[in-house]
Formats: C-alpha cells, sequence, structure tokens
C-alpha cells in the first residue's frame, strides 16, 4: 500500500451526482416509502435514485448482493458486466443465482433476478470481458461504477477508465476472512493507484477459487458497497472517499484506514496493457516436453504401482483444495512454499516429478521456477486436476 495512509485526508463535501427523476408514482411511492419517510433521502433522493444509471463489474460474489440492493434502492438503469457462467460452486455466496440458473450466462440470470425483485428497474447486459478496448465507451453512458472484479488487471483498468472519464466508482474486494471497501474518485480525491502504486507479483496472491472465500462476507461488503453508492447518488452522509474500511468476518470487527491523493503521481490520461502491467504474461504456446495429459498419467501411475516406474507427483495446491479432490499417490507441497524457496529439499532432483494444480497455471508456475532452479526431469499435468476428473476419475468432486 502506499506510505501515504496515514495522511490527513480533507472532508470533502459531495454534491449530489444525479439530478432527481420526475415525479414518483402511487406504486413507487408506496414500494420505496421506507426510504421516503427518511429525512435525509425524502422524496427528492428517491427521484435521484430513480434517474441513476449504475454499473456494476461482475455479476459474482460482490455483484449479487450489490445488484439486489441497487435493484431493491430503486436505482432507475443497472448495467452488468460479466461474460462468465453459473456454476455450481458458485452458489456458495453468488446469491443472485439458483441451482435453475447452472449453465446459464450470469448476466442473464441476474437480470431475471432483478427484474423478479423490482421491474421497474432498467437492466442493461453487457456479455464482455472488459478491456482498454471497450471501457471507456462502456463507462461513458454510466453516472458511477461498483467494481466487484476479482483481479488486479481489472481494478487497475476500472481505475484509470474512471479518472479518465472523471466518474466515480466504489471499491470492493475479498479474500478468504477479509473484506475492503472504498470510494475512488480522481477530481476530489485518492484512486485506487494511490492504494496500491503497484501491483502485486503475479501469482503472489491466490484466487478465491485457490483461496476460498467466507460466502457471508461477500453480503456484508456488497452492501456496504451499496449504501456508498446509495450515498453518492443522492449527496447524503459522509463517502469513503479518502478511507479504506476493512472487515475482518473472523474477528466480527471493522477498522479503517486512510488513503491520500499522491500529489507527485502523474496524471491518468490513456488505458494501458493492464495484463503487463500487473505481470501476467501471455499463454504460453504448449511445452509438450514438459508436459503431460490426464491419461498419460494415468498410464505413468499405473506403471508406478506395477515397480515398472518410479516418479514424484507434486500437488502445488492449497491444502483445502487438496482436502477437495486429489490424485491417488500424490504429496502435497504448496505453490507459495516452492516458490518462496522453502521446499526445494522436499523435491527430488533424482527422478521424474511431475507437478499439478487445479487448471494447470500454478503447475506451470512451479515447473519454470524448478527449471530454472535445475532441474532437469520435470513436467506437469496439462490441465491439472479438472483435466484429470474429467477424462480418468469423472466420479471426483470439481469446486
Amino acid at each position: 500500500m502506499a506510505s501515504s495512509l496515514t495522511a490527513n485526508v480533507a472532508n470533502v463535501s459531495l454534491e449530489p451526482l444525479v439530478e432527481p427523476a420526475g415525479e414518483l408514482s402511487p406504486a413507487e411511492v408506496e414500494r420505496y416509502s421506507r426510504h421516503i419517510i427518511i429525512s435525509e433521502i425524502g422524496a427528492v433522493g428517491q427521484r435521484r435514485l430513480k434517474n441513476a444509471k449504475v454499473l456494476v463489474i461482475g455479476a459474482g460474489g460482490l455483484g449479487s448482493p450489490a445488484l439486489l440492493y441497487l435493484a431493491a434502492a430503486g436505482v432507475g438503469t443497472l448495467g452488468i458486466v460479466d461474460d462468465d457462467t453459473v456454476d455450481l460452486s458458485n452458489l456458495q455466496r453468488q446469491v443472485i443465482h439458483s441451482v435453475a440458473d447452472v449453465g446459464r450466462p450470469k448476466i442473464e440470470s441476474a437480470r431475471d433476478a432483478i427484474h423478479a425483485l423490482n421491474p421497474l428497474v432498467d437492466v442493461r447486459l453487457h456479455n464482455i470481458r472488459l478491456d482498454a478496448t471497450n471501457a471507456l465507451e462502456l463507462f461513458a453512458g454510466y453516472d458511477l461504477i461498483l467494481d466487484g472484479a476479482d483481479n488486479f488487471a481489472t481494478r487497475y483498468l476500472v481505475n484509470d477508465a474512471a479518472a479518465i472519464l472523471g466518474k466515480p466508482y466504489v471499491w470492493g474486494s475479498i479474500f478468504r476472512f477479509d473484506g475492503q471497501v472504498s470510494v475512488f474518485w480522481e477530481k476530489h480525491g485518492p484512486t485506487y493507484r494511490d492504494l496500491y502504486p503497484e501491483a502485486p507479483p503475479a501469482g503472489s496472491v491466490p484466487s478465491c477459487g485457490e483461496g476460498g472465500v467466507f460466502g457471508m462476507l461477500c453480503a456484508a461488503v456488497g452492501s456496504l458497497m451499496v449504501t456508498e453508492a446509495v450515498k453518492l447518488i443522492t449527496g447524503v452522509g459522509r463517502s469513503l472517499l479518502g478511507r479504506v474500511a476493512l472487515f475482518d468476518a473472523l474477528g466480527g470487527s471493522w477498522r479503517e484506514i486512510r488513503v491520500a491523493k499522491d500529489p507527485a503521481a502523474p496524471r491518468i490520461t490513456e488505458l494501458t496493457d493492464y495484463d503487463a502491467f500487473c505481470g501476467i504474461a501471455p499463454e504460453p504456446e504448449t511445452d509438450t516436453e514438459h508436459t503431460v495429459t490426464a491419461t498419460q498419467l494415468a498410464t505413468m501411475l499405473a506403471s508406478r504401482k506395477a515397480g515398472l516406474k518410479d516418479f514424484e507427483l507434486v500437488d502445488v495446491r492449497e491444502p483445502g483444495e487438496y482436502d477437495i479432490v486429489r490424485i491417488d499417490g500424490s504429496v502435497l507441497v504448496p505453490q507459495g512454499r516452492i516458490l518462496a524457496g522453502e521446499a526445494w529439499q522436499e523435491i527430488p532432483q533424482d527422478k521424474d516429478v511431475v507437478f499439478l494444480c487445479k487448471g494447470g497455471t500454478r503447475s506451470g508456475n512451479v515447473l519454470a521456477a524448478a527449471r530454472k532452479a535445475g532441474y532437469q526431469r520435470v513436467s506437469h499435468l496439462d490441465g491439472g486436476i479438472l483435466a484429470w476428473v474429467r477424462e480418468v476419475e469423472p466420479q471426483k468432486p470439481v469446486y
């Protein structure tokens, strides 16, 4: 994080982000009456919500509660950006989807849930992967962005596109038991780049699919994101601009840190290559010499069991993943310990070694590190444990 976290941040008085829409209908007055009778919101504030256009990045863990609460609050137009489909493993936390939606595009499932809750909301679907070629045009049609992305490249992209267009956005992130929420607005205060001037090294921070996430945490963080959005739209309260709210679900506590704008930071004027900025290398061409398929590995394991072959099968995932599903005869040595240099002594150099992970990315990273460290007889499982279950042991679970 930036060293300016402890700097004093002036309280900025923010005007309402959106002008009021026309008068509310009797049905709208009844629907939103619990807002209207709050003097700070009132009918004018509710009309601002009706006139607001909010874009939500991701219909996943954070997008699910955010979209539902934005719709319930009466935000008139909701845009959803997501190019993924609903998976059974999503349902532990992505409460906008249901079992019947498995296999459907998330944006369609989310739209149906929103309309079931509030048919007055105009839902706009963007079945795309957000990138530098489409972000500016997309953001231009909305007043406010909520960023629920789960990767650093998208977070920096959202930040820069919002800064160029002069738009505020609400950011949230979750990992295991911890959540963070803030508001960034380059016109009035710090941006995400003031909080994280540099991206962490690629692969150093596990994704939720690798490290896990406490499902209920999504509701706490997502609802706070909506709270900040409604405050910005209506002009009430004190924004989280210049502050980051930190939630420890395991300890049941909230705290905050301050973040100040770096006066020496260059102004953001253009988008860049965010994968390169975050150290994400393009997918390499398949190295057949150092890759084994699931069926080849099955043959190798059968030969090892018969005493005809000797090799080590090293699973580089996390213990929780290993407990869900594993290949019999594998040993667990997590990627983090290997890349930190703590576990090389556990990996033999005098026989063949095959690395495996969930999908092949982490094992590929370990393979490259092992070869750099002088290992010659190393390879990894193409497609990881997912390919193994799909092709060899379909009775085993996936995650």
